[in-house]
């Protein structure tokens, strides 16, 4: 029997009457313990999107993300794929799988792809936008979709310091002590600050990114922004290869997955990138 395994590089031969499908999917993460399922609990988003698919496929569905995400981390366009047996419309996997699920996630659309494409190996690089609030007041109603900070932060300091991360580097400064990658280097292809009204955006484009990457750079540039570290210590940092050495991680709150990016023969749909309170 044909044992159906998304986590295999793209390319395998598939059974008859075996399709992909890929799909977009938003969440907010604050009320879930990351992305990826785990044998300690069924509160991840994996869990629940397979648990939905699954009654819409009547067959057990396993998924494949394009980038995980931590507790607390939301996504405005999380790509995943799984493989079915299963014959439906585009339309009843989204509708099907949204009737099952919590408020909280949402798949936003959903179409047929070749085995060759595959969420994870596929993609060429990633996206995330982390939203810093600055305000005197701690917002009631968007406490866990921004980084509050009553700080005025200088986005032009913070911008010159982030130019210095662009390009291939080692970011073992801005790693995790749990991340498990093979390699410690990364390519920055875009680093960007915008700021509407008192939201500040950083977005940032890699080919990959490390455990934690994006939060702690995030909480390192946040120091340059308050004047309490110099723009060239961004420098020192990346090039000491010391996480003791860069500031505290940043909240998880402010940061989501907004894109994925494939080779332009899959042809993917695309949601607005988020978060949708930005515009």
């Amino acid at each position: 029997m044909y044992k159906r395994n998304c986590e295999i590089k793209p390319g395998i031969e598939f059974p008859e009457g075996m399709q992909r499908i890929m799909a977009g999917v938003e969440y907010n993460g604050a009320a879930f313990n990351g992305f990826q399922k785990q044998a300690s609990t069924a509160n991840t988003v994996q869990a629940k999107l397979e648990k939905a698919l699954s009654k819409v496929a009547n067959e057990t569905v396993s998924c494949v993300c394009a980038g995980r995400t931590d507790a607390g981390v939301h996504a405005g366009e999380q790509i995943i794929h799984f493989d079915t047996l299963a014959q439906r419309p585009d339309k009843a996997w989204v509708f099907g799988a949204n009737t099952q699920l919590p408020d909280d996630i949402r798949v936003l659309w959903a179409t047929r792809v070749t085995d060759r494409f595959h969420a994870r190996f596929s993609a060429e690089a990633r996206t995330y936008r982390y939203v810093i609030y600055s305000a005197d007041i701690k917002p009631a109603c968007m406490s866990q979709f921004v980084t509050w900070t009553t700080y005025t932060l200088d986005i032009s300091a913070m911008q010159q310091a982030g130019n210095y991360l662009l390009g291939e580097h080692d970011f073992s400064s801005f790693r995790s002590s749990q991340c498990q990658a093979h390699s410690p280097v990364r390519t920055i292809e875009k680093l960007q600050f915008s700021q509407q009204g008192r939201f500040i955006v950083m977005e940032i484009k890699a080919n990959a990114f490390l455990h934690h990457m994006v939060r702690n750079i995030a909480g390192s540039l946040i120091e340059v922004g308050r004047g309490a570290k110099p723009r060239e210590w961004l420098l020192e940092i990346l090039e000491g290869k010391d996480r003791t050495k860069a500031a505290a991680t940043a909240y998880p709150w402010g940061l989501y997955f907004v894109r994925a990016h494939y080779p332009v023969e899959f042809d993917l749909p695309h949601a607005p990138a988020g978060p949708v309170f930005l515009g």
